[in-house]
């Protein structure tokens, strides 16, 4: 008896990808280049296309249109003054309800979900990631953030105010990441692309943001292969808590590693 493919057929996959790549394009021209007319177009233009293919796939690439342009009406330098801070974090956090909202309620689906208590305990490998994530950020940042003069797209946080203020806004920023990069637009996306494509659409949305955060230079180097890697850990976890556990501890180095850039006898930890 003949097994029945639960993919979409490939031509509708290759209907729905040029819509797809205009969105996911759209955020390199809206974050990483900050051209935003050039980038609303696109967007636009992407909805558009999509909504000749399919209904279900326009209303999920509209969610993660939506998203993008909360994000864009708001700088994302790091301003650490309480009125960015929570003006900022306000676009943040409607950039990821305004889309779980509208999917649950509107949509009537539950496709969007922040998996935290899955019940599964983390097998040694996943332990040993844990890790080897702290490894490779200590050996990898301080080297990027330091030869390529990006930590000071940071502020320096000598101040006792700032440096917390700073703590606080790496680590708010890391699990809005996985919010909406991963538990959001990563699963909006499997619903029509194979994984691995549905991750590198993704990808690319999530490192134009991080590029605009202050990933500058050599920075997409590290954060489309993290991104992708992000993806891949949540298709394999089926864990938000353990995707952000990552994430935190990535960035719990680079908030030492942008401390000791600034202040180079503070935390005399590093190799560089």
């Amino acid at each position: 008896m003949a097994l029945i493919s639960t993919e979409p057929p490939r031509t509708a996959l290759s209907w729905k990808l040029v819509p797809a790549v205009l969105v996911s394009v759209s955020g390199v021209l809206l974050f990483g280049v900050g051209n935003d007319p050039a980038g609303y177009s696109m967007l636009a233009l992407g909805l558009a296309a999509a909504a000749l293919v399919d209904r279900e796939f326009v209303r999920h690439l509209a969610l993660v249109a939506a998203g993008m342009v909360i994000v864009s009406l708001v700088p994302l330098h790091a301003d650490l003054s309480i009125r960015h801070m929570a003006l900022m974090g306000g676009a943040l956090a409607l950039a990821v309800l305004v889309p779980w909202l509208v999917s649950r309620f509107v949509y009537r689906e539950q496709i969007i979900k922040f998996p935290v208590n899955t019940g599964r305990k983390w097998p040694l490998a996943a332990k040993l990631y844990l890790v080897a994530v702290v490894a490779l950020g200590y050996f990898i940042l301080p080297v990027y953030l330091v030869s390529t003069g990006v930590y000071q797209n940071w502020p320096d946080a000598s101040d006792p105010t700032i440096f917390w203020r700073l703590f606080l806004g790496v680590n708010a920023v890391g699990i809005w990441d996985e919010l909406f990069f991963i538990c959001t637009t990563f699963t909006l996306l499997r619903r029509h692309f194979p994984d691995w494509l549905a991750n590198i659409l993704q990808a690319v949305i999530f490192s134009s943001f991080l590029w605009e955060i202050g990933y500058e230079a050599w920075g997409p180097l590290l954060t489309f292969p993290f991104a992708l890697l992000q993806g891949y850990t949540f298709k394999l976890t089926k864990s938000f808590t353990y995707v952000v556990s990552v994430h935190l501890l990535f960035d719990f180095v680079l908030f030492l590693a942008l401390v000791h850039a600034h202040n180079r006898d503070w935390l005399p930890i590093f190799l560089y």
